[in-house]
């Protein structure tokens, strides 16, 4: 019942957390912190990594398309730059257009394995992993075309979690251990390739409330940590009753399905 309760609380009740995303920003910004998007970061990690502190954001669009703008605008306002990665469920080429004229990042939020098993009942990991080549051909579809609606090249790309993915005990980015698939669509990186998350000293992601940042809120890691990424999700930040109520119906309505 708490779970219920505390995932209500979530989606249709807690109150906006948007001045506490610009608050961060500023004391980011006042703590001396370069504020960059993945394929920022990885371009310094190949110039030679500053010695300055740096804080790296990554957003990945799950559900809420008008909270991931207004986080998009509150870092146009403190001169930040961030990644954002859109599900084909959220894809918005005006928006993400917008972001990588700024110079932040648009790019793949991507769920191919959870979709294929999903779609042909496939309930068990070695049955999924057997049907590879074809997932891998889904994906490098999806990915150019996102790639023609964008109209510039997507150099890194972050597997969503889907509940699929926890049933079958099997994460979507298995599908780019495949250096040839990496290599045709020029993806220089995945968001959890380990060389990438061992160049961070610390590694946080939001959390629904009330826990609301795990290991712990960026606010107590500035000055601890020199090389911090920040993963979130718009729905962490402020509700959206349409955008949850979808996600929430469409998510009882697959796993009935599956």
């Amino acid at each position: 019942m708490n779970t219920v309760l505390r995932r209500l609380y979530s989606d249709y009740l807690m109150p906006s957390r948007l001045p506490l995303y610009a608050a961060l920003l500023r004391q980011a910004g006042q703590a001396g912190y370069r504020q960059t998007s993945v394929r920022g970061w990885l371009a310094a990690l190949q110039s030679g990594a500053p010695d300055s502190p740096v804080l790296v954001h990554r957003h990945d669009i799950d559900t809420d398309l008008r909270t991931a703008r207004a986080l998009f605008e509150l870092e146009q306002r403190h001169g930040v730059h961030a990644s954002y990665y859109f599900r084909l469920s959220t894809l918005d080429f005006g928006l993400m257009r917008e972001i990588e004229r700024y110079g932040s990042e648009a790019s793949y939020h991507y769920e191919e394995v959870a979709t294929y098993a999903k779609r042909e009942h496939l309930r068990q990991a070695d049955a999924v992993r057997a049907r590879l080549p074809e997932i891998r051909a889904e994906f490098e579809r999806n990915f150019h075309r996102i790639e023609a609606g964008l109209g510039g090249k997507m150099r890194t790309v972050a597997s969503h979690g889907d509940f699929a993915n926890r049933r079958l005990g099997m994460v979507n980015c298995e599908l780019l251990d495949d250096p040839a698939l990496r290599a045709r669509c020029g993806i220089a990186c995945e968001c959890y390739d380990p060389a990438l998350l061992a160049s961070f000293d610390l590694y946080i992601s939001d959390r629904p409330a009330p826990q609301y940042f795990h290991p712990q809120p960026p606010q107590q890691a500035l000055g601890r940590h020199r090389r911090i990424c920040l993963l979130t999700h718009p729905a962490q930040w402020r509700t959206n009753w349409a955008a949850s109520s979808r996600h929430n119906l469409l998510r009882l309505v697959e796993a009935w399905r599956w």
